[in-house]
């Protein structure tokens, strides 16, 4: 069963996984989707790393790259300042809140010898969309570039048509994506409020037709958001989605590097477990409910900074939390899906069930219009 997108990419299943993880892209496509690698973290440096693994394992299959360029953070405009410089912004009572929760939960600062870099949502986002974008137009398995937070720029777009390759771009709204269309985005990510990550607050049931129906039939939607089942993706082909994009069922598959004590607290939640907060980059995401949450939600916390000093802080905390193994605090990006995901199965396991379950699911509707005829 193929949709017209799968002739775009040339896939064989309309099945889009994103993940930071280059094993679970590659085990993606390889099975037949299209894997998106989430770069937020990388440098440019890390990204061509990851990037030229992918090539030499995905078996020629195409592929894409999520660049975080949010319309809005601080810096934009001019010049981002340094991470020294954007540390230096963040208000000590701020600093003095987060070991306060760290302290609580009895987690250590980290030793002067520590020298894991620490990373952050809109951090180096300069660097993303010009060094970044140039790493990746570079390897010619890169398929669709894709940006998560607002239109990316315009000569961003340009660019990666000068190369050939498409762009998408998620949106939570009608409206943002008709702006996206309007700068020349190929295709368009209907992306629910259930879903993991940066997310609005529309339904996935409630956004896709507004979208299919605002965008026009010439622009391919992809339906996001709570979808981690073939009865899920054939709702969103219903609506008139082409395909479906996915995220988190792809954080408990065995390829993954979730970390541990994250991932344990994904496989034992339940669809109430996850929270739209602003607590882990400064924008509105869906993650793990957990201590860290909920401590931003008191009374007497500070109102969360914007991005990415946010990030900053929830970055230094996550890095604590890590080394101390502390799974009170151990959250991740996560979507309302995950109350399915109780299990760790093979990459490729999981695509052929959705697969599978999307054409047992179309059959069955086929046959109730058989049934009444």
């Amino acid at each position: 069963m193929r949709t017209p997108v799968c002739d775009m990419f040339g896939i064989e299943f309309p099945i889009f996984a994103f993940s930071h993880c280059r094993d679970v892209v590659a085990a993606v496509s390889r099975a037949g989707g299209f894997g998106v690698l989430g770069a937020l973290a990388f440098t440019p440096e890390e990204l061509e790393i990851e990037l030229a693994w992918i090539d030499d394992h995905i078996d020629g299959k195409p592929y894409g790259v999520d660049l975080v360029m949010p319309a809005n953070y601080v810096g934009k405009g001019g010049v981002q300042p340094s991470a020294d410089e954007l540390r230096a912004m963040i208000p000590q009572e701020y600093w003095d809140y987060t070991d306060k929760i760290l302290s609580e939960y009895g987690v250590p600062p980290l030793p002067d010898d520590y020298d894991e870099r620490a990373r952050a949502a809109g951090l180096g986002v300069d660097d993303q969309a010009t060094r970044a974008v140039e790493t990746t137009l570079k390897h010619d398995g890169v398929k669709l570039l894709v940006n998560a937070l607002g239109p990316p720029p315009k000569e961003v777009v340009d660019r990666a048509h000068e190369h050939g390759i498409l762009v998408a771009a998620l949106v939570g709204s009608k409206r943002h994506a008709e702006k996206q269309v309007e700068i020349g985005v190929d295709v368009v990510v209907a992306q629910g409020t259930e879903a993991g990550g940066h997310t609005g607050d529309i339904s996935t049931m409630v956004l896709v037709p507004e979208v299919v129906d605002a965008v026009g039939p010439d622009v391919p939607v992809l339906a996001a958001g709570g979808i981690g089942t073939g009865r899920q993706m054939t709702a969103g082909l219903a609506l008139g989605a082409q395909g479906a994009w996915t995220g988190s069922i792809w954080l408990t598959v065995a390829e993954a590097d979730t970390p541990s004590e994250a991932q344990q607290n994904i496989l034992a939640a339940d669809s109430r477990d996850t929270v739209r907060s602003r607590a882990m980059t400064g924008k509105p995401a869906r993650q793990l409910r957990t201590k860290w949450t909920e401590a931003w939600e008191a009374d007497e916390a500070p109102k969360t900074l914007p991005m990415p000093l946010q990030g900053i802080l929830y970055g230094e905390m996550a890095r604590r939390v890590t080394r101390a193994h502390n799974r009170e605090l151990s959250g991740f990006p996560v979507g309302q899906i995950v109350g399915r995901m109780n299990k760790i199965r093979p990459t490729h396991e999981v695509v052929f069930e959705l697969v599978e379950e999307w054409i047992a699911t179309t059959e069955k509707l086929c046959s109730l219009l058989d049934s009444r005829s």
